[in-house]
């Protein structure tokens, strides 16, 4: 196919005729699809409902210590899940601490934990003039908006192949003392898909921060969540690089079986130094009594271990293959060769990244709207909303039927085309 780059004026007006036509199609057809966030679909919450199960009215509901989780106690969540969390992250149990289902809530109080009683005894942020963060761009909307609801200054680190900046981070965190924080999803990442490479997880594990109060929030959401079984990313594991680099305080760790059982009703945890887990826990006295523990014991004797993660997550990536493949496959047959975007397909995670031609996200965006399509909103992917280049938009494939992921992918092809000669011929 010829690139657009290279049409006449003529070829192009040509080109967009016949698009506006098949657009007019697409609109007679009233779709409703949801391709906005990353939720798993029926299908996948379906694998899960067997859980239910596990525990009834006549159910042994003591721990494999002996504790009641009907009761008090466990602050730090019960042995066993505190083991099966470890499992994902890959750290011991003994620096998990178990909470409820949602991972977000956690690196939303350990910021809030942060501004208000500071670090392990350093001054508490909110009486500090300034206070900044890294975002690796294209990063995650939910973590820009937790910094952002408090104030904190968000700089934008560019996100490449095998992870962020180095460069960058390293001149920011080694020279101002103002930069007390970095997001990261160092593994499938939100939204490109890519996984930080051996060398940059070093790097993150070598930096000599100027804040004895700086940590890395490193957000392994998508620690198991490979699309397939003979090709999959592998991560150094951040806690055991940061000890041997004599950084043990420096990093939080975060996971969550959000997208493994249920998203409403799942479990997540936090890992870090034994020092840092310590700090925690002594607001969590005042904080909560503590989490759903039925809730853990449940999870526990659903998934065992490891291996009972893993294979469950095999399920998972069957159903989601599909649904990925139909947009990378359609992104490749009707886009390949233009030059009017580009994609990474991702070995696993929840999205598809996509770049179009600089100033053209915003009207892509609404133009699938209008067709019935819902995206992610253009900008999101970077603090504040703003895409300096108007150019990244995350593609969310998970929600959607097979059937439906291909419809949408159409459409979303469609849109890219049509905006994308509007915008050549500009500059004709």
């Amino acid at each position: 196919m010829k690139a657009y780059k290279d049409m006449t004026k003529d070829e192009l007006l040509s080109l967009k005729a016949a698009l506006e036509e098949e657009y007019k199609i697409a609109e007679a057809k009233g779709l409703k699809l949801n391709m906005a966030r990353g939720k798993p679909g029926f299908s996948q919450l379906a694998l899960t409902m067997p859980m239910l199960d596990v525990i009834n009215s006549q159910s042994d509901m003591r721990t494999m210590l002996g504790n009641d989780t009907r009761n008090y106690g466990d602050l730090d969540g019960i042995g066993e899940c505190r083991r099966l969390m470890a499992n994902i992250l890959g750290v011991p149990k003994d620096n998990v601490i178990v909470c409820g289902n949602s991972s977000l809530n956690i690196m939303y109080d350990t910021v809030s934990r942060s501004m208000i009683h500071g670090v392990n005894g350093s001054t508490p942020w909110c009486k500090l003039d300034k206070v900044k963060f890294l975002c690796p761009v294209p990063g995650y909307d939910r973590h820009f908006k937790i910094t952002e609801t408090f104030g904190i200054e968000m700089i934008n680190i560019p996100l490449y192949d095998d992870g962020p900046d180095m460069d960058m981070v390293e001149q920011y965190v080694n020279n101002d003392d103002s930069v007390k924080g970095i997001w990261c999803v160092p593994k499938y990442s939100n939204p490109t898909g890519i996984s930080y490479s051996d060398e940059v997880v070093r790097r993150f594990a070598n930096l000599k921060p100027a804040a004895t109060d700086f940590r890395i929030y490193w957000d392994n959401a998508y620690a198991i969540h490979h699309l397939y079984k003979e090709t999959q990313d592998n991560i150094l594991n951040i806690l055991s690089e940061c000890e041997k680099a004599g950084n043990p305080d420096m990093v939080y760790m975060f996971t969550s079986t959000s997208k493994i059982s249920f998203p409403g009703s799942g479990v997540s945890a936090i890992a870090s130094s034994l020092k840092n887990v310590d700090f925690i826990e002594s607001y969590m006295t005042v904080q909560t009594i503590g989490h759903d523990k039925i809730n853990q014991l449940r999870h526990s004797r659903f998934f065992k271990d490891i291996d009972g993660l893993n294979a469950h997550m095999e399920l998972h990536a069957n159903l989601l293959r599909p649904k990925f493949e139909a947009v990378l496959t359609t992104l490749e047959n009707e886009l390949g060769g233009l030059e009017i975007g580009s994609w990474i397909k991702p070995r696993g995670g929840y999205f598809i990244s996509f770049n179009a031609l600089p100033g053209c996200a915003k009207a892509i965006v609404a133009k699938c709207k209008d067709l019935g399509v819902e995206l992610t909103g253009a900008g999101a992917t970077f603090p504040y909303g703003k895409d300096p280049e108007d150019s990244n938009i995350r593609i969310a494939p998970t929600f959607p039927s097979p059937e439906e992921m291909d419809e949408a992918a159409k459409i979303f092809v469609l849109c890219v085309k049509l905006v994308s000669v509007d915008k050549m011929l500009e500059g004709k």
